[in-house]
């Protein structure tokens, strides 16, 4: 008996911005499609308009299985996991240890399949790269969300994570800030008069 999917299938147990009053919830389950989907629309674009060669699918599951860990951890914020250097890397190796929980308990069998979703190697850096920029985007749009809907709350985090998209020297985050970022901000209505 494998518990492996029992596990996974908590994440929609698991709340995301604990320390900020949320108008919409938003759980780790939630959260991981649409990473896996903004991971794939990016890896589209960077193959598509950047002379990329990256495997779409592979990225689009690596952004599904970003958060797995946090079935043992929680969602740490932001703010506490990278208070200092010492939290950072301990919180680390307490997701490498989550993560390697949840391998363990797959059947032999199956473990070669997942093992590049759940621990991260060096030689697949360039698709995280892309995840970890999705998955800012996606921090992005759920503040977006809840400025839309009158809470300040997420005010500074908008601003910030702004800068960073801003900063990011992927040119596909610049493409999508550009061409699919302004809808995010659109009424259903004005979403269908076009």
């Amino acid at each position: 008996m494998s518990h492996f999917f029992a596990f996974l299938s908590r994440m929609k147990l698991i709340q995301r911005w604990g320390l900020m009053r949320n108008v919409a919830k938003e759980n780790i389950q939630e959260h991981s499609l649409q990473v896996s989907m903004i991971a794939h629309g990016l890896a589209v674009i960077r193959n598509t308009y950047f002379e990329g060669n990256v495997d779409c699918a592979k990225v689009a599951l690596l952004g599904m299985y970003h958060e797995v860990s946090e079935v043992f951890t929680g969602d740490m914020p932001t703010p506490v996991k990278y208070f200092n250097p010492e939290i950072r890397d301990v919180y680390k190796g307490i997701e490498a240890l989550a993560q390697k929980k949840l391998h363990n308990m797959l059947p032999q069998e199956l473990k070669a399949s997942y093992q590049y979703l759940l621990i991260k190697e060096e030689r697949d850096a360039e698709l995280w790269s892309i995840v970890k920029a999705a998955d800012k985007l996606s921090a992005y749009l759920k503040c977006l969300e809840e400025l839309k809907a009158g809470n300040q709350e997420f005010s500074v985090a908008e601003k910030m994570i702004k800068q960073e998209l801003n900063e990011c020297p992927l040119p596909e985050v610049k493409y999508f800030m550009e061409v699919f970022m302004p809808s995010f901000l659109l009424s259903l209505d004005e979403l269908n008069e076009e």
